[in-house]
C-alpha cells in the first residue's frame, strides 16, 4: 500500500504557518492532499503526527486529522483490491472532492451547477442567502463539521434581529436601498433550505456523510410557514375585461386574462407558447415546472386575445407573445438566459399590472395584481365546485395531494357555515 503520513509542508505561508497535508507515497511516487488548515511548527508533533496541546483547537484538529487519515487509508485499501496498478494520485482523486472540502468551496460548485443547468431563479435566490451566511461568519470560510445546530440557531436569530448581516441594494440610478428592519419567517427558513442544499450537494460529492448533517429529525427542522393565497373575485375579473387601456398596459392585461382563461397558466408557460402549440382549436403544451404535458380546448375569450397577435407572427414556430422573441435554446447556458429573460419580463409585466392596470380597472388598492394572482383567482372562483381530480388536470399538478393543499386556500364554505351555526345557535343536534 505504500506509506501515508500527516505532516507540515516546508513552505511557509505569509503568517508564518505551514499547510497541514497528508502525503501518499507508493513506488517512489508522491501525492499530497491539503487538509485546509495550517499550523506553526511549534504546534506540530511530527513524530506522533498530532497537533500539540498548546494549540487552542488541538482536540478538534486531531479528531479531524484522524478521520481524514482513516478515510485515505480506507480508500487506499479499497483500491488495492483493483487489479490495475494504483498510483498515489488515484488515491488522492478518490478522496479529494471537486472544489475542496470547505462549505463555501462546495457552495461555489453548487452555484455553478445551478447556473449550468439553467436554474436562474434558484441561483439568484440562493446566492445572496449564502452571502448573508458568510457575513454572519465575519467573512470566513467554514468546514461542514463546524456547522452545528447551535450555530444555525444563532444565524437564524441574527437574520431576524440584525439587518446589518443582510444586504443593501443599489438601484439603477445609483441610490442605495438599506435592508428592511424585519425579515419574513419564510425568508429565514429559505436561508436554512439553501444551507441544507449545500450539505446535500457535498454529500453527493463525497465530502460529508449525510448522517452528519445538522438537519433532520431531532435536529434543525425547517418549517416553511403557509403563505396566504388570495385571488380576485368575479367582479374584479369583469372590470379587467372591460377597462379601456393603451399599450403597454393593454398587452399586460391580455397576458393576465389569457393565463386566467387557461386555469391560471404559469407566466413562464404563457411566454413560451408558440403558434405550433395550437392545433384544431386546442392548446398543446408541457408545463415548464414539471414537464407535465396536456391539452385544453381554447376558450373563445382566449382565442380572441390570440387573434390580436396574429399580425406579429413571423413563422409557424414563432412565439405567440413578444417577450421571448429572439431567445434561443441551443445550449445549456441559453436555458439560464431564458430563465433570466422570463424573470425580467415577469417583473416588468407585474409592475404594469399592479401600478397602472389595477387602478384603472377600479380594483381595491388592498388587492395585489400580478401574473401569479391569475392562478390564485382561478382557484378562488372554482372553489369546491370542480372535482379535485379535474382541478389537478387543469393545474397540471403531479400529485392530487398538491391540488388538495393548494385548493384548500380557496374553499371556505364549510368553515363559514360552521362559524355561522355557532354564532346563530343553529348547531345540529
Amino acid at each position: 500500500m505504500g506509506s501515508i503520513k500527516v505532516l507540515l509542508r516546508a513552505k511557509k505561508l505569509k503568517d508564518g504557518t505551514q499547510p497541514l497535508i497528508i502525503q501518499i507515497t507508493k513506488d517512489r511516487k508522491r501525492s499530497i492532499l491539503h487538509l485546509g488548515y495550517s499550523l506553526k511548527k511549534e504546534s506540530w508533533d511530527a513524530k506522533n503526527q498530532r497537533v500539540k496541546s498548546n494549540h487552542p483547537n488541538s482536540a478538534r484538529l486531531n479528531n479531524f486529522i484522524a478521520a481524514k487519515l482513516a478515510e485515505v487509508m480506507n480508500a487506499a485499501l479499497e483500491l488495492e483490491s483493483v487489479p490495475e496498478k494504483v498510483s498515489p494520485q488515484t488515491v488522492k482523486e478518490k478522496i479529494k472532492p471537486n472544489g475542496g472540502t470547505s462549505f463555501f468551496s462546495q457552495a461555489e460548485n453548487y452555484l455553478k451547477e445551478l447556473k449550468a443547468t439553467g436554474k436562474y431563479n434558484q441561483y439568484t435566490a440562493d446566492k445572496p442567502r449564502l452571502r448573508h451566511f458568510r457575513k454572519f461568519l465575519k467573512d470566513r470560510d467554514i468546514f461542514f463539521s463546524e456547522i452545528t445546530e447551535s450555530l444555525l440557531h444563532r444565524f437564524t436569530q441574527e437574520l431576524r434581529t440584525n439587518p446589518a448581516i443582510r444586504e443593501t441594494r443599489k438601484l439603477k440610478d445609483g441610490s442605495i436601498v438599506p435592508p428592511k428592519e424585519s425579515i419574513s419567517e419564510r425568508s429565514v427558513m429559505n436561508h436554512l433550505v439553501t444551507i441544507r442544499s449545500i450539505f446535500a450537494h457535498a454529500a453527493r460529492s463525497g465530502v460529508v456523510d449525510k448522517r452528519n448533517s445538522p438537519f433532520g429529525t431531532d435536529k434543525v427542522s425547517i418549517k416553511l410557514p403557509q403563505s396566504l393565497k388570495i385571488g380576485l373575485n368575479a367582479e374584479d375579473v369583469a372590470a379587467l375585461e372591460a377597462v379601456e387601456l393603451e399599450q403597454p398596459y393593454h398587452h399586460a392585461r391580455n397576458l393576465w386574462l389569457f393565463s386566467f382563461y387557461l386555469a391560471g397558466m404559469r407566466v413562464s408557460d404563457v411566454f413560451r407558447l408558440k403558434w405550433t402549440d395550437i392545433q384544431n382549436g386546442r392548446l398543446y403544451y408541457a408545463m415548464g415546472k414539471n414537464a407535465k404535458a396536456g391539452s385544453l380546448k381554447l376558450p373563445e375569450k382566449a382565442t380572441a386575445i390570440l387573434q390580436q397577435y396574429e399580425s406579429m407572427k413571423e413563422a409557424n414556430d414563432d412565439y405567440i407573445f413578444p417577450e421571448l422573441k429572439g431567445v434561443t435554446l441551443s445550449t445549456l447556458s441559453d436555458r439560464f438566459n431564458l430563465q433570466r429573460t422570463i424573470a425580467f419580463q415577469t417583473s416588468r409585466i407585474d409592475k404594469f399590472l399592479n401600478e397602472v392596470v389595477r387602478e384603472r380597472a377600479g380594483i381595491d388598492a388592498g388587492k395585489k395584481l400580478t401574473m401569479h394572482i391569475a392562478r390564485h383567482t382561478f382557484g378562488n372562483l372554482s372553489g369546491d365546485s370542480i372535482p379535485i381530480q379535474m382541478l389537478q388536470k387543469l393545474y397540471r399538478h403531479s400529485s392530487v395531494t398538491t391540488t388538495i393543499g393548494y385548493q384548500a386556500n380557496f374553499v371556505h364554505k364549510d368553515a363559514d357555515e360552521a362559524l355561522e351555526a355557532v354564532l346563530t345557535g343553529k348547531l345540529k343536534k
